[in-house]
């Protein structure tokens, strides 16, 4: 994925819920895409579009293009020209990235972005990584260091920021000016795959640059995980440059903010996406009452419910997502939810793949008692959680660890093989686990269950990735301390023609996390 900035920056999950109402008075300025401003006769005919000019004329006036001027720290190189010489020691020479003084070599550089104005006094929304750099950024200790937004009459501004929001990839900013044209937010829920849609931004620093096309896609899930992964897909040309700029139905309402491209070239290729306003508007709103977001927080690690973990539960693949972690202390461990509980609905509303638990949670106002269902050892139980708030994203990053790197591969003997059948059945060799392995994989000691010998290549084990030194701890959410524990509930799973087993999997010191694996057939 990349985004149309240019810069790849990492989505985490996330949501708001926030309202915000104005009274304008008599005689206010209105909003260039208010009621009555943008009527029938602009808009082309259903189905067969003449010209978006008229459209176009009213609401570019108050879409902007955004630069930032940028300190990006670069390498020197560093060398010693009296290296090997009797001066050496007279001369150190310079270290990589430093001046001769010491201080970091920088170089200063310009980015583009596009943004549009929501008030008559200068808020103005973009995307979070258009004003900081994303990603990229912080590793290339990158330094914003002013903000500059223009017109499309060409009269420029300095601007303030408000507020930003990295886990949705927004942003508010101000400038201070009056009676300026702006637009609002439509209701992107009434939005409808093949509905035509315009969107205006500052491709390649052009400038104001008008393309048109279609949604292709709604609740668009492009695998960078989080709440805010749902977006809208469309065809409408969106180039770099592009990014915080809006996406405009033919009403002339702002229905999404354009945000990534999909492309292996860098330029369009017509797969484009926009954060539906839906899921704008309340963080807007909240940044611009508090110039942060609150955002509810259950306290788990999850993961999707795939195809083999599906089966393994014998539940529908699309429906639920099983917990991974519990994080003590939080609202879910208060409620009583457990590792391997199955959370199917979240005060009423099923959790899908489209309507993820991340995305239910964190669009939830904190301090909301909620009720979950779940499914637990294949029993379905009703718990009451309460609502807390979602940490800060350093401290979030602390309690849900990666899956690690290293293999954890153990050096002991084979000597404690399952059972044949056990392992003809699962494409698995495994051993009991002892402190001295224990010690070898970086576990605590204390840990139970079967260590993996030996993988069958051609089983499905193997190609879910399990590997020799890798951990079981439970099978189908059975604590499993001996083979002979294991093959029982295998066993088990195959008289009640279950094609797939869970495992619950520890690589070295990770956190575990859920697999399913299919059984070779009796």
């Amino acid at each position: 994925m990349r985004y149309a900035y240019g810069i790849t920056a990492a989505l985490l999950a996330g949501g708001a819920v926030a309202t915000m109402t104005s009274q304008l008075p008599v005689g206010a300025q209105v909003a260039q895409n208010a009621s009555g401003a943008v009527n029938a006769a602009m808009a082309p005919r259903p189905g067969a579009p003449v010209s978006f000019a008229d459209l176009v004329s009213t609401l570019q006036p108050a879409v902007v293009n955004i630069s930032t001027t940028q300190k990006v720290e670069v390498s020197t190189g560093g060398f010693n020209p009296f290296a090997g010489s009797p001066f050496e020691d007279m001369f150190p020479g310079i270290a990589p990235n430093t001046a001769p003084n010491g201080a970091p070599v920088t170089r200063e550089a310009t980015s583009l972005g596009s943004g549009f104005i929501i008030s008559a006094d200068g808020y103005i929304v973009t995307n979070n990584h258009v004003i900081s750099g994303g990603a990229e950024a912080a590793r290339n200790n990158v330094t914003i260091s002013s903000i500059t937004v223009t017109l499309p009459d060409r009269k420029e501004y300095v601007a303030k920021v408000i507020g930003r929001d990295p886990v949705s990839d927004l942003a508010l900013l101000k400038i201070e000016a009056k009676n300026l044209p702006f637009v609002q937010f439509g209701d992107s829920t009434r939005t409808r795959v093949g509905d035509w849609v315009v969107a205006i931004g500052n491709p390649y620093g052009l400038g104001g640059t008008v393309t048109a096309g279609i949604v292709s896609a709604l609740h668009r899930n492009t695998g960078q995980g989080g709440a805010y992964d749902r977006y809208i897909q469309t065809d409408a040309s969106i180039n770099q440059g592009n990014s915080g700029g809006p996406m405009f139905d033919l009403n002339g309402n702002v229905i999404g903010i354009n945000t990534l491209i999909f492309s292996p070239t860098g330029g369009n290729v017509g797969i484009g996406f926009a954060i539906p306003a839906e899921q704008a508007k309340p963080v807007i709103d909240q940044l611009m009452g508090a110039g942060k977001v609150r955002r509810g927080y259950l306290g788990v690690g999850i993961q999707p419910m795939t195809e083999d973990i599906a089966q393994s539960l014998g539940l529908p693949k699309n429906q639920g997502e099983i917990v991974q972690q519990v994080v003590p202390g939080q609202a879910a461990a208060k409620a009583g939810i457990q590792q391997g509980d199955v959370i199917l609905t979240v005060n009423g509303r099923t959790v899908t793949p489209d309507e993820t638990l991340s995305f239910i949670v964190a669009n939830l106002p904190v301090g909301t008692k909620v009720p979950i269902e779940l499914l637990r050892n294949g029993e379905r139980k009703a718990v009451t959680a309460i609502v807390g708030e979602r940490p800060p994203e350093e401290k979030l990053a602390a309690n849900f660890e990666g899956d690690g790197s290293d293999d954890g591969a153990a050096t002991t003997p084979n000597t404690n093989a399952g059972p044949k059948a056990l392992q003809a059945s699962t494409g698995l060799s495994l051993q009991l686990m002892t402190p001295q392995i224990a010690q070898q994989l970086r576990v605590p000691a204390t840990t139970k269950g079967l260590v993996i010998a030996a993988v069958d290549p051609n089983s499905d084990a193997a190609a879910q990735g399990l590997q020799r030194g890798d951990i079981i701890l439970s099978i189908n959410q059975r604590p499993v301390a001996s083979t002979d524990a294991a093959w029982t509930v295998v066993d088990a799973a195959r008289k009640a023609n279950r094609p797939s087993i869970l495992l619950l999997l520890q690589r070295g010191p990770s956190q575990p996390r859920y697999i399913g694996i299919k059984l070779t057939a009796k």
